[in-house]
């Protein structure tokens, strides 16, 4: 389903590239290729090896470069950012790369995550006399490295980041060298790749392909990488840790074509909807999937059931930003103008509708009644995640506990607030089925908004139990 009518959404997309003579233009496609992580602002900022340049505005990436003039970012370095706010209001202050100017030298920041003691570490900075010029929590990270030290260096981002705690994905760029960084647990995604002799970085691979480069390896958790003409080099910040990529990435977030933590995307969702069919066939005539993330996941399960896979619900691709709203009237309205039935597919039959997750439950029950209306005779939920019963600290903007129907309903309870004949989740087991390969540190998922086990939390700790209430 669309992010702006379930409630999940992804903070926002980075990409970065150093060494090439159309950088801004590069970037600009890169942005554009993770318009879905991020939907509220884009920004560019670009250097000549002497001076950042920024231009960012508010809305969609084609609308916020449209009279842009990229001769006036001109430089063989840039970095990008869409952004989708949970941390800092819905105003261009926040929109990234956040730049910032010094006599020492400039400093441009893009920010995939968040950072769960940002408020303290705020707090604190103010007191010693930082003023902030921005709500976002990306900002104090700006702060952290200047007081670690007048120069931007490996040493001083380092020193930074060893105080913040959090998810997140950092591209930072000064002058003449460029600065990647993700969090120990390696919650969220980033990668980097190669186009001709230019280095290139972005939160999906999918980037890479819309530009034409190719993927070298992954930003390990914990890793400071330092890109300038010198080349590409490797420190740690920090010790890395059993890896905690963020299942939703795999569940609904990225594209199917790109590769997350060297899984691709389609075949953990198809391998979703395998494991889903094992643990909860159904006596159905047919298998539809909402469209657009649980059509892979779909096809798994009509695949491992025998039952035929149809096109039961069309998306219309016309329906512009009106309603990406938070009001719940205007998302049930954009349910119905974006997602349709095709009567002459579903009318009379028995259905298994595959979908990604569930959030509120409202969309939910908004599609059975549009399936059973068009004269589905029976509607069986099948979801191909576990039930979403926690709120995300990590940069996906997640609804309370209050207003997620599996945290407030039993199993038959949310099987008849949505109006199903009956309705299954995917195991916590059968998703790491999914998407795992191994057990090696580097293989490992986040399901703290499923189960309540939280891989970090504020005080830098380690694994927490968020209990049931």
């Amino acid at each position: 389903m669309l992010a702006e009518i379930k409630g999940i959404n992804e903070e926002c997309g980075v990409f970065g590239i150093w060494g090439h003579e159309k950088a801004a233009e590069l970037t600009y496609y890169g942005l554009h290729s993770m318009q879905h992580r991020g939907q509220e602002g884009a920004g560019i900022v670009s250097s000549d090896g002497v001076e950042l340049k920024p231009y960012k505005g508010m809305g969609l990436v084609n609308d916020v470069f449209k009279h842009a003039d990229f001769d006036e970012l001109s430089g063989k370095v840039a970095v990008g950012h869409v952004r989708y706010s949970t941390q800092g209001g819905k105003v261009i202050e926040n929109v990234q790369p956040l730049l910032f100017r010094a006599q020492a030298g400039s400093m441009a920041l893009a920010h995939n995550g968040n950072i769960m003691n940002a408020h303290k570490l705020r707090g604190e900075l103010e007191e010693e006399g930082s003023i902030f010029q921005t709500s976002s929590d990306t900002e104090v990270l700006a702060h952290l490295i200047k007081r670690s030290g007048n120069e931007i260096s490996e040493k001083t981002i380092a020193n930074a980041l060893n105080k913040v705690v959090g998810a997140y994905a950092y591209i930072i760029l000064k002058e003449d060298k460029m600065f990647v960084a993700l969090d120990p647990s390696g919650i969220r995604p980033l990668s980097i790749g190669k186009l001709g002799e230019a280095y290139v970085v972005a939160s999906e691979t999918c980037a890479f392909d819309q530009i034409g480069a190719t993927f070298e390896r992954e930003v390990l958790p914990g890793e400071l990488i330092t890109i300038s003409d010198e080349g590409l080099s490797s420190t740690r910040f920090a010790m890395r840790e059993q890896r905690k990529m963020c299942a939703m990435e795999y569940v609904y977030l990225s594209r199917p074509d790109s590769d997350v933590n060297l899984v691709n995307i389609h075949a953990s969702r198809k391998r979703m909807g395998i494991e889903l069919a094992k643990e909860a066939p159904s006596d159905a005539d047919m298998v539809i999937g909402v469209p657009d993330s649980s059509i892979s996941a779909a096809i798994g399960y009509a695949e491992q059931s025998g039952l035929p896979y149809e096109m039961g619900i069309i998306k219309n691709r016309y329906v512009g930003r009106t309603f990406i709203q938070p009001s719940q009237e205007l998302r049930e309205l954009g349910v119905k103008m974006k997602l349709s039935p095709v009567r002459g597919i579903v009318e009379g039959k028995r259905i298994v509708m595959i979908d990604d997750s569930i959030v509120r439950g409202t969309t939910s029950r908004r599609i059975v009644q549009m399936l059973k209306k068009a004269g589905a005779k029976e509607v069986h939920v099948r979801i191909a995640s576990p039930s979403i019963q926690h709120p995300c600290y990590y940069g996906i903007d997640m609804s309370t506990r209050k207003e997620l129907i599996a945290a407030n309903y039993t199993l038959e309870g949310i099987c008849e607030q949505i109006g199903a004949d009956s309705i299954a989740y995917l195991s916590e087991a059968g998703l790491e089925k999914a998407i795992v390969k191994d057990k090696t540190l580097n293989q490992g998922i986040c399901t703290a908004c499923m189960t309540g086990k939280y891989p970090v939390k504020e005080d830098g700790q380690k694994e927490i139990v968020f209990t049931s209430c």
